[in-house]
């Protein structure tokens, strides 16, 4: 495929993602939740499945491209609720955000990895040596964390590498370009850049602990009635990722809708994302706790983190 018009493709499919613009829809009662999402992610499934037709309170969704701003939205009481990986959930609680763990998605090793461009004469994480990488989005992202791991598996440290932190749309501008010579990044950018020439090196298997968690701020959960609609929002939604593994057609069509992402690139970008939402166990702490005890060791964390803490009610009911 042109140079050209993998450009044209990728700005296209990136162009809908920008952070940060609420939309409202339309629903019955008084309380309203502000629904924090990134990339569309969790809106897609939502919409494609139809589960919050008829909920007993209004709603709207803020998307942001990453995880850093949407956390930024927390801390400013912007949003009631976030979707967030394991580590950039970790820095949010090392700056003391006030969020609590409510529910757990399970995701997949492969919804995140190390791309760099169709022709490049890396072929490998060990050849980065010497070579700039961008991390999308912010330090503690869980590409950054896929990065560092992936270079430690190939007798390398972030010390021999060029690392640079930038969000994913101006990471993908200048990945497309050519200025850059490798990008880590995560879904559903990975799937774009993939699906559109982007060769990849490494993926998160086996580095990742491959955890989502859905979270809900202090001042929400504080408040009966948002608590009420938050845990009305978490069953439907787990019944959304059941309603997803029998309507695979419906659900791509739906996010590449909403993306603006070629049916093709939504295709590849839904397989690789979480569907399904339980109850966080007490292996999910476990998990995420040694994910920041490895985290502070390796400087991504400026200092560890009681994750038990964090852990809010038990509003999908037992683990």
């Amino acid at each position: 495929m042109p140079l050209t018009t993998i450009r044209k493709r990728l700005a296209a499919a990136l162009a809908i993602l920008i952070t940060g613009v609420i939309v409202s829809t339309a629903a019955h009662g008084e309380t309203e939740l502000v629904l924090g999402d990134q990339a569309k992610t969790v809106r897609s499934l939502v919409e494609a499945s139809g589960v919050l037709k008829g909920a007993p309170y209004r709603y709207k969704w803020a998307n942001f491209q990453g995880a850093a701003p949407l956390f930024e939205a927390a801390r400013a009481n912007a949003v009631d609720t976030v979707m967030a990986g394991d580590l950039p959930l970790l820095i949010a609680l090392a700056q003391q955000s006030p969020l609590k763990l409510v529910a757990t998605r399970d995701a997949k090793p492969g919804a995140l990895g190390i791309v760099v461009p169709e022709h490049s004469p890396i072929h490998s994480v060990k050849e980065l040596k010497g070579h700039e990488v961008l991390v999308s989005s912010a330090r503690g992202s869980i590409s950054q964390y896929q990065l560092y791991g992936a270079l430690k598996e190939a007798g390398l440290t972030p010390d021999d590498v060029k690392v640079r932190f930038i969000l994913p749309t101006d990471a993908a501008a200048a990945f497309n370009s050519g200025r850059v010579d490798a990008w880590a990044t995560f879904n559903p950018y990975f799937a774009i850049a993939s699906e559109n020439g982007g060769r990849v090196l490494r993926d998160g298997t086996g580095i990742n602990p491959s955890l989502d968690f859905i979270a809900a701020t202090d001042s929400a959960l504080a408040d009966p009635e948002k608590r009420a609609a938050i845990q009305d929002f978490l069953k439907r939604l787990a019944r959304a990722g059941e309603w997803a593994a029998d309507h695979p057609k419906e659900y791509i069509a739906t996010a590449s809708k909403l993306t603006g992402m070629p049916p093709a690139t939504a295709k590849l970008a839904v397989e690789r994302t979480a569907r399904n939402t339980r109850p966080v166990s007490h292996s999910d702490i476990e998990k995420l706790q040694k994910l920041a005890d490895e985290s502070v060791a390796e400087k991504i964390l400026p200092f560890g983190v009681k994750v038990e803490g964090a852990v809010g009610p038990r509003l999908l009911g037992r683990e």
